[in-house]
């Protein structure tokens, strides 16, 4: 009998211990997979895409205006006569991978995307990593201005991939290398390929009020071509079920092909543009 008390005595000891570490080491399994907070709280840093992606089922409503250079003051309301707006849908087909599409009014564009998360920050990997590959194509264009266009001709790419890290509670950044592919030269100044990194940021300033900018270098902008570097700077503003942007950049166009190689505003001089945009989600 005393053995036999013993033997139970042992086995159910042996049984908790067994129990213990096993729930040890899924705990510190959750511990170590447990990932960051997402770098950014909107889609686009501000004009340029951001490793935020929607989640599953959630749709986006996205609107953005781009107003005219404040430099034209009174006579145009500082810009505000000569909006571009964009108006844009965003699915979450899964937590990793959203499509959207969208069409802006600067050039009449019409724009599809997919978006796909790699790899998400963790204790055990220090980035996000996203691609993102769209295409866009400008209505606008006439055979009057250009006599053998084709609707090819008419296409724009974008293929970009997108390194984040939130390094702390407040400050967030992300390197972006992009690859764009026109397949018109609208001038002489124009090429067909543009290799450009971008760099931006977001800095967090109270619960719902954050700082953003970003700006790209185009590597492959010739010498006599007039337009600039894309540089932004913003303000994000949560509230509820809304991400509210507001911003000025040198660039007045929302859409990728457009804003990094022609961007017209010059911030040396005054010129450049208010903006907003709001995201709803539902």
């Amino acid at each position: 009998m005393k053995q036999i008390l013993l033997l139970t005595f042992l086995f159910l000891s042996t049984i908790t211990i067994a129990q213990d570490d096993l729930l040890n080491d899924l705990e510190e399994e959750v511990e170590i997979e447990k990932f960051e907070l997402p770098a950014f709280k909107a889609t686009k840093i501000i004009n340029g895409q951001s490793t935020k992606l929607a989640k599953k089922k959630d749709f986006h409503l996205i609107i953005a205006h781009r107003f005219g250079s404040i430099k034209d003051g009174i006579s145009t309301f500082f810009g505000l006569d000569n909006a571009n707006t964009y108006l844009g849908l965003l699915y979450g087909i899964t937590d990793k991978l959203n499509v959207s599409i969208g069409r802006e009014s600067y050039r009449k564009t019409v724009t599809g995307a997919v978006k796909y998360k790699f790899i998400e920050q963790s204790e055990k990997m220090p980035l996000h990593i996203v691609g993102y590959v769209a295409m866009y194509a400008n209505t606008q264009l006439s055979d009057q201005t250009f006599p053998d266009l084709t609707n090819v001709d008419r296409l724009s790419y974008l293929y970009q991939l997108m390194f984040s890290r939130r390094f702390n509670e407040n400050l967030s950044l992300e390197l972006s290398p992009k690859f764009i592919r026109q397949n018109l030269k609208y001038s002489d100044y124009d090429v067909y390929n543009y290799m450009i990194l971008g760099i931006g940021g977001r800095y967090k300033v109270s619960k719902r009020v954050a700082i953003t900018a970003e700006y790209d270098y185009n590597f492959s902008r010739p010498s006599e071509n007039p337009y600039q570097n894309p540089l932004s700077v913003g303000v994000d503003l949560e509230t509820g079920g809304h991400v509210f942007q507001l911003l000025f950049s040198n660039g007045q166009s929302t859409l990728e092909p457009s804003y990094l190689t022609y961007a017209s505003g010059d911030w040396s001089d005054g010129e450049i543009y208010f903006g907003f945009n709001i995201v709803r989600v539902f």
